[in-house]
């Protein structure tokens, strides 16, 4: 069931993926008697748990794992994470997120950042790594999930953080009630700006009605502001694609295995 496409911080939402599709990302990482199994993927939290029991079986017997992985991949696979934020409140408001992308996958590395709307639950980060792999000519099939996996990975992080923010909010509301019966006619507002030219502070000292208008800073010191990016941030935002030679691959996996696992994504499909 899709949620509507847009909120305002004044409607909370009720937590979600802020994706058409409620899909979490997945990541294990498990080393047992010597062998080591990373993966990543996307699972549905509505599924039912013996699903991932089944995964589990499946993954074990098709990479020829030792049975000690069994319980660890069960284990690793937190649905129960997700599932205690169900229920709570969600502010979204106008956001307008940038998401990062750094990623090796084979002989492939891709470095982009782009912007992203939280408010459009219909948004699709499957769609959007394949049009994206179309525009650039990458023919490597791993390449797509791991730019729709690093998407809804950032995602999932930001959706927990507006669970937070919910939670902050309604206790700053709170206290702005209480504080209401105990506001003078007058308030005094002291802004500290900061120079950029000598590096001096200044401190200007305001009064205003207590039931006047918000303050419009823009107006008073006449900052200039726009939506459209300068052309010195035109180059941060397009991607860019570098090709590793075997040698190149050899090397930085030699430098994995000597520092630890640091992030690379090894992607299959998952069932």
């Amino acid at each position: 069931m899709k949620s509507p496409a847009s909120a305002s911080w004044k409607a909370p939402l009720k937590f979600r993926m802020p994706t058409a599709e409620n899909l979490i990302p997945i990541r294990l990482d498990i080393e047992v008697d010597g062998q080591r199994y990373k993966d990543a993927f996307t699972w549905n939290p509505y599924d039912p748990d013996s699903e991932v029991v089944m995964f589990a079986k499946r993954t074990v017997k098709d990479l020829k794992l030792s049975p000690g992985f069994l319980p660890q991949i069960v284990q690793s696979i937190q649905l129960a994470t997700f599932r205690s934020y169900e229920g709570q409140d969600m502010y979204v408001g106008d956001k307008i997120i940038p998401i990062k992308l750094d990623l090796q996958v084979n002989h492939i590395v891709i470095r982009d950042q782009f912007l992203w709307d939280l408010n459009n639950f219909d948004s699709d980060p499957e769609e959007f790594a394949r049009t994206l792999c179309k525009d650039l000519g990458i023919e490597d099939p791993e390449v797509e999930p791991a730019i729709a996996f690093a998407i809804r990975e950032q995602l999932y992080e930001i959706a927990i953080q507006n669970v937070t923010t919910a939670r902050e909010n309604r206790i700053s509301k709170k206290g702005r009630r209480a504080a209401e019966h105990f506001t003078p006619r007058f308030l005094c507002c002291f802004l500290l700006i900061w120079s950029e030219i000598g590096g001096i502070f200044f401190l200007i000292r305001m009064a205003c009605k207590a039931s006047g208008a918000a303050l419009d800073l823009m107006k008073l010191f006449s900052f200039g502001s726009s939506v459209v990016r300068k052309r010195k941030e035109w180059d941060y935002y397009k991607p860019v694609l570098d090709l590793l030679s075997n040698e190149d691959v050899h090397a930085l996996e030699a430098k994995e295995e000597r520092s630890g696992w640091e992030g690379k994504l090894v992607l299959r499909e998952s069932i």
